[in-house]
């Protein structure tokens, strides 16, 4: 005899299902639909199909492509220096010492801190007339004038980089220090029984015992750091002279002036770059783990 199902496990998770539909596909095929329209809220009336028209345009459009290779920048050196400098905390953290759980939560103190916060914090830092960095650089004798660091574009994108560089050491630090937690020391000591330098045993011991999070860690930021908006808007809204803006700030600042279907047409461009990162990543892991 067969049972009947029962529907209350489909009722219980209707009300999560829903609103999963309501905040996500919906807005997702909504702006599918717009990035073929000509959909300008200051021209209400001429809203209308315009098949690929929005593509054409990003695909001409040179400040689109000047925004995707300052996102590629941003994404390698941000990423790139956030991973190299949380690996070297974690395994610093990983150490025994004296007051390492207080230093453990102040370290986690960038990450927790609000996007809206830390830019306006480090716009502060960097300002040209009362700002902390200049301060302490006129104090040590090494400029001689202060810096306009935010305010012109030989220095206002490295700026930024620090800042989200700055913001995303702690992530990759917790996630490796958790991830290091879980190596057994047997393994070390087999290499010190084998006499593996201290590097060695990182190389071929830690590495390999870790690199699953290092491989998840890696493409959550990817992702993050591409989609990062708030820092960079609240630091220079993607000025000087465009000289900050990144494609994710780009799509946000086309979105503000209310020419959506341009928008919506960007960030499904930028959606299909990411895929292609992404694709060959986990595609590579997946190999490694076979």
């Amino acid at each position: 005899m067969v049972k009947k199902q029962s529907i209350w496990p489909y009722l219980l998770v209707a009300p999560a299902v829903l609103i999963i539909l309501c905040v996500v596909f919906i807005p997702v095929i909504n702006a599918i639909l717009m990035s073929f329209q000509s959909y300008d809220l200051r021209r209400p009336k001429d809203i209308a199909f315009i098949g690929l028209g929005n593509y054409i345009e990003a695909f001409s459009d040179s400040l689109f492509w000047n925004a995707l290779l300052r996102t590629i920048i941003w994404v390698v050196f941000g990423v790139g220096f956030q991973f190299f400098f949380g690996f070297v905390l974690a395994l610093l953290l990983n150490q025994s010492f004296r007051g390492r759980g207080p230093i453990r939560a102040v370290s986690m103190i960038p990450w927790v801190t609000p996007g809206v916060l830390i830019g306006l914090m480090w716009r502060w830092i960097y300002d040209g007339n009362s700002g902390v960095l200049n301060d302490i650089l006129l104090k040590l004798h090494l400029i001689t004038d202060k810096i306009p660091f935010l305010s012109q574009t030989s220095t206002a994108f490295p700026s930024v980089i620090v800042t989200i560089i700055w913001q995303g050491i702690p992530f990759f630090a917790l996630m490796i220090l958790a991830a290091l937690q879980g190596v057994s020391h047997d393994m070390y000591e087999a290499a010190e029984m084998d006499g593996a330098t201290p590097f060695q045993k990182l190389i071929y011991v830690t590495i390999p015992s870790i690199k699953n999070t290092i491989f998840v860690t890696g493409l959550l930021r990817i992702i993050w750091v591409a989609n990062s908006v708030d820092v960079i808007f609240n630091m220079t809204s993607g000025g000087p002279a465009y000289s900050t803006q990144t494609l994710s700030v780009y799509v946000y600042n086309k979105g503000n002036s209310l020419d959506l279907g341009y928008a919506s047409a960007m960030a499904l461009l930028m959606t299909l770059l990411l895929l292609l990162v992404v694709i060959p990543y986990l595609k590579m892991n997946f190999k490694e783990e076979k």
